[in-house]
């Protein structure tokens, strides 16, 4: 597998899964913010798509901040949890890798798919039990494996 910092991400287009960390329970609002579910403590995965301006870097840099204002859903949950990096997919469509990665079970029906009529939720929880050569390779499973990017280059983040 590569790992790289994310300043060596690719800036074209692409689909992504960024691995975070969630020390403690947290409440998550959903579709127009009346909605709300409750996230136990854990570690999840959330597909995602970066076909605008910027591409994949520029999304997975925004994702990767805490600080900025919460515009979707995974926002909640990047700011309140820990951000452990991205595996990111050139020319990828989350769809396709929420598709790869069907056997994860799914927290809540819904989160970062409102607009999706394909999935059932583009967020996923991450079990302990379930190994990161696992999910690589899930996600390999469409051609060339994934490129995984680290939070940070001074850090290595084991996801």
């Amino acid at each position: 597998m590569t790992s790289v910092s994310l300043p060596a991400c690719p800036a074209g287009p692409g689909a992504y899964v960024v691995a975070i960390a969630v020390a403690a329970p947290l409440t998550v609002r959903l579709v127009g913010g009346g909605l709300s579910a409750r996230l136990r403590p854990g570690r999840y995965l959330y597909c995602g798509s970066a076909y605008g301006p910027g591409g994949l870097q520029a999304r997975l840099a925004r994702h990767f901040r805490k600080d900025k204002s919460i515009r979707w859903h995974v926002d909640q949950l990047t700011t309140a949890g820990e951000v452990k990096g991205a595996w990111a997919v050139t020319l990828g469509n989350e769809c396709e890798l929420v598709e790869r990665l069907g056997f994860l079970p799914v927290p809540i029906d819904g989160f970062g798919a409102t607009d999706c009529t394909h999935c059932r939720s583009h967020l996923l929880r991450w079990p302990s039990r379930v190994p990161a050569r696992t999910i690589r390779a899930a996600l390999a499973a469409g051609g060339e494996p994934p490129v995984w990017l680290r939070v940070s280059p001074t850090r290595r983040s084991r996801a």
